[in-house]
């Protein structure tokens, strides 16, 4: 335990998520070493997120502006919408480079022991946007991309129970399976056992 405000210090950096005491600690030590200009810069950084972060209006992800580059993008697929958790599932799903749609983000996932229904996520926002065309287009499909866990599948079921009722709406999800460089006898039964369900032919 340290004193004042270095401890204090450790503790607020400790509750941020994936940062253990050590690192807690690493980082109040490099803060300390470093010139005050890098302090201000940082201290600068936080205050915009706390006043001028915004989500855009069309999909939910963070945004400079009242929409997202994605959403204003005249090139991207409006007839594809990719249905994501959180916003930085946004950017994983860029990273690949194979998706060229527009995405929504529900903002978690469906959890009723930790008080999180429906009404907590972006669902309605959803359904009146596949209700609404945009621009004139009908959206075709709706890729839903949650998390492959008890929640991501929860929330995914239901969003497909939601989905259904649209005529001529194609509803997806995800494939999951074994990972690429992976060891078949290294995989879990349920790994497994997606991998087999969603084969498909060379």
């Amino acid at each position: 335990m340290y004193e004042g405000p270095v401890q204090d210090l450790i503790d607020e950096l400790g509750k941020l998520p994936g940062v253990g005491p050590k690192s807690a600690q690493r980082i109040a030590f490099h803060l300390l070493g470093v010139e005050p200009p890098e302090i201000d810069r940082l201290l600068g950084a936080l205050q915009k997120v706390r006043d001028g972060v915004q989500f855009c209006v069309v999909c939910g992800t963070v945004a400079a502006e009242r929409e997202c580059r994605i959403c204003a993008d005249p090139r991207r697929d409006r007839t594809l919408v990719c249905v994501v958790e959180e916003p930085k599932d946004v950017q994983a799903v860029e990273r690949t480079r194979e998706f060229k749609g527009l995405y929504h983000v529900l903002g978690g996932a469906l959890d009723p022991l930790a008080g999180v229904g429906p009404d907590q996520l972006r669902i309605r926002e959803l359904l009146t946007r596949i209700g609404n065309q945009e621009d004139g287009v009908d959206v075709a499909e709706v890729i839903i991309a949650t998390d492959p866990n008890t929640v991501g599948e929860a929330t995914a079921t239901y969003l497909s129970r939601m989905l259904r009722d649209f005529p001529g709406l194609k509803v997806t999800r995800l494939a999951s399976g074994l990972p690429m460089g992976g060891d078949i006898e290294f995989a879990d039964e349920l790994t497994l056992g997606r991998a087999l369900a969603g084969r498909r032919a060379l």
